[in-house]
């Protein structure tokens, strides 16, 4: 089969710059480990960073819709182990 029909400098160019793409964001994950780390040595919970991080990411009407879910299956979890109790007793 011939390769006539195939740029392989275009090819290597490709590769090259994925490459080149992927150090990057190997070196940047490595520096957002370095800030977690830093965070977490002054006493920081990394946890709550990251959720602030997560909030931050969306606008407010997803903040509030999560909000409002997160507090509808909560009472609903807490009224059904109300109610599980209630027909123990």
């Amino acid at each position: 089969m011939s390769d006539a029909g195939i740029a392989g400098g275009r090819i290597r160019s490709f590769v090259e710059r994925i490459e080149q793409v992927e150090a990057e964001i190997a070196e940047l994950s490595e520096g957002k480990k370095e800030i977690f780390a830093e965070a977490k040595g002054e006493g920081f919970d990394v946890k709550v960073i990251k959720e602030i991080i997560k909030l931050r990411k969306q606008d407010q009407d997803e903040r509030d819709e999560h909000e409002t879910l997160l507090d509808l299956y909560m009472r609903a979890m807490d009224n059904a182990q109300t109610s599980e109790e209630a027909k123990a007793a």
